[in-house]
């Protein structure tokens, strides 16, 4: 059985400015990851590339619940979160061109993304490895005495990692102020989720830990907004960690290498028809939030938007030979080290 949430309704009040801050956000994702995928076809982006289109409304629901001191952590599908979180589209799509203006000096690429000023801590290629990583991170807050909240995210297949368990049981044991979310779009790389476990409905992990659960619709900013920020206010309350399960769905394959033959097309029409950008964009048109020309002035702002970054991203210089050695190690000051 479930350990069910309280049913209480979010604190904080959606508003008009809520509906067209998640619509200018998902629509600059989902711009800039259509371009990040032209250019990675042109061959100016190198290596591994993961796209979070059909994904957005995670990212919008979550940066709308949470404050921006709050901590954020997660695997290679990272672009979308990172810009969410504050990275720029310009530091963003330098660093998939391996330039020096790039988020981590260009060296770190599509899958390490990573921003201490914007609490962002990755963007991260072992698959799991990014879940301990969030607890340590949230007990390092609560160590400080401070309320500050880290969501960490991972996908389905990571969910299957031994190290979620280890994870989970230290998080429940001291009261963590983590919430885990696994973005559940169906498919670990290209294994369906009925093929990787009898679990099916992830969010069920959790009960052996007594953990508050949840499994959400992600393809809607609302539900995931008043998920997180039930979270979050537990975990404010030192009450704990929450594993919320949010079900989406990726349009593209894995990664830019993938056909996705493993799945039909109805499958993925079906899935378009719930697409968060275009329902968020009709409720704010009935609810007459916005005017059709003043969300034709957003769309013409990010066209410009994602067309400076691809220019700065082409202008900025690579790093220098000198930076490959540099934030590698960091050697502490003990004197036996020089002795």
């Amino acid at each position: 059985m479930e350990t069910a949430l309280s049913t209480e309704k979010a604190t904080a009040k959606i508003t008009k400015d809520t509906y067209l801050y998640w619509y200018e956000l998902m629509v600059r994702l989902r711009k800039f990851e259509e371009r990040a995928g032209m250019l990675y076809g042109q061959q100016k982006i190198r290596g591994f590339c993961h796209l979070y289109i059909g994904q957005e409304a995670i990212a919008g629901g979550t940066m709308s619940a949470l404050r921006a001191d709050d901590r954020l952590i997660t695997a290679y599908r990272d672009h979308g979160l990172a810009i969410a979180k504050g990275i720029s589209c310009n530091e963003a799509m330098a660093e998939l061109f391996g330039k020096a203006t790039g988020s981590t000096k260009g060296k770190g690429g599509s899958m390490h993304f990573f921003s201490k000023k914007h609490s962002f801590f990755g963007g991260h290629g072992i698959v799991g490895a990014q879940i301990p990583l969030g607890a340590g991170i949230a007990f390092a807050d609560q160590y400080n005495g401070n309320d500050n909240v880290t969501i960490c995210f991972f996908g389905d297949g990571a969910a299957r990692q031994g190290a979620l368990h280890e994870t989970f049981n230290m998080a429940m044991m001291w009261k963590l102020p983590v919430i885990f979310v696994v973005e559940n779009n169906g498919y670990a790389m290209g294994t369906s989720v009925e093929r990787s476990s009898n679990v099916t409905k992830i969010a069920t992990l959790g009960e052996a830990y007594n953990m508050p659960t949840e499994s959400i619709d992600a393809m809607k900013c609302e539900t995931v907004h008043e998920a997180v920020e039930r979270a979050a206010k537990r975990a404010r309350n030192n009450e704990g960690p929450t594993f919320l399960e949010m079900r989406t769905y990726r349009y593209k394959g894995h990664s830019m290498s993938d056909p996705a033959k493993y799945r039909t097309k109805e499958e993925v029409e079906e899935y378009k028809k719930q697409d968060p950008i275009e329902t968020t964009l009709a409720t704010i048109l009935k609810k007459k939030y916005a005017t059709q020309a003043q969300i034709d002035e957003i769309n013409t702002r990010l066209d410009k938007e994602i067309e400076d970054c691809v220019t700065f991203a082409e202008n900025s210089p690579f790093p220098d030979d000198n930076e490959l050695f540099n934030d590698i190690y960091t050697q502490p000051d003990y004197p036996f080290l020089t002795e």
